[in-house]
């Protein structure tokens, strides 16, 4: 079974970072485990040492038969379910009502599975993915510059870089190294006194042109006396640039 470069599959072949994934989303025997693209199933043996039961969603159906014959028992007891889907047409199962989601995912699709399951009415409680290790780095502001991607995820959990991954961690081995990021504490608590959409309205404006000053991209989305008011009381200059933001004052500018 050779990888298939179409969909970006990059098998993990360490078992280091197989036990440091599963350590990251601190299983317990009780819970349910959403895996993403198990591939020839090396972190889903380790899941299901640790969990209750593991939903594994594959989208290559030449993969599912490796699967479903490395892990014959498991299947028979219904604690692995297995299921030859595209992740992000999935349709999540109404029964489960909690989750932790940890994944091994194509680097093309990063960006749509973060905003996929933060955003979903049935949020995991914990993410822990592998992803390239610079999107890690932006989702933390590892050089203290926000980005429209670290702030959208902080708006809905915690995120921590747990450890890089080196690239020989992998058949075939990416040109970049990757990285364990968790995400916890997920909720929509953020959002408790303010609009969801008028805040990410609000975000994606302030991200739109990057070199400009905030003052000048939020005029796109408010009156601009407002604008200069409510700056003036949240004390930031109408000469920041979005990237120097914190999530706090992101939220003030999005209250009503």
């Amino acid at each position: 079974m050779f990888p298939k470069k179409s969909l970006g599959q990059n098998f993990l072949t360490n078992t280091d970072i197989v036990a440091s994934i599963a350590d990251a989303a601190s299983l317990s025997l009780d819970e349910t485990i959403l895996e993403i693209g198990p591939g020839k199933g090396i972190l889903t043996g380790e899941l299901l040492k640790r969990a209750g039961k593991v939903i594994a969603v594959e989208k290559d159906r030449e993969l599912i038969p490796i699967l479903q014959e490395k892990f014959e028992k498991e299947i028979n007891k219904n604690r692995l379910i297995l299921i030859n889907e595209d992740i992000l047409t999935f349709p999540f199962p109404a029964s489960i009502e909690k989750y932790k989601l940890v994944a091994n995912i194509p680097y093309y699709i990063t960006g749509q599975i973060i905003r996929q399951f933060l955003t979903a009415k049935k949020q995991p409680e914990t993410m822990v993915l592998l992803v390239q290790k610079e999107v890690a780095e932006r989702i933390i502001a590892r050089d203290g510059k926000e980005s429209l991607l670290s702030i959208s995820v902080k708006a809905y959990g915690t995120p921590t870089y747990i450890k890089t991954v080196k690239a020989g961690s992998f058949t075939p081995a990416p040109k970049v190294d990757s990285a364990i990021l968790l995400i916890d504490n997920i909720s929509r608590v953020f959002f408790n006194n303010i609009s969801e959409k008028r805040f990410f309205e609000i975000l994606h404006a302030g991200f739109a042109h990057k070199r400009k000053q905030l003052f000048g991209n939020l005029k796109a989305v408010f009156d601009e006396e407002i604008l200069r008011e409510r700056m003036r009381k949240i004390g930031i200059s109408e000469t920041i640039r979005a990237e120097d933001m914190s999530l706090l004052e992101w939220k003030k500018l999005s209250e009503n």
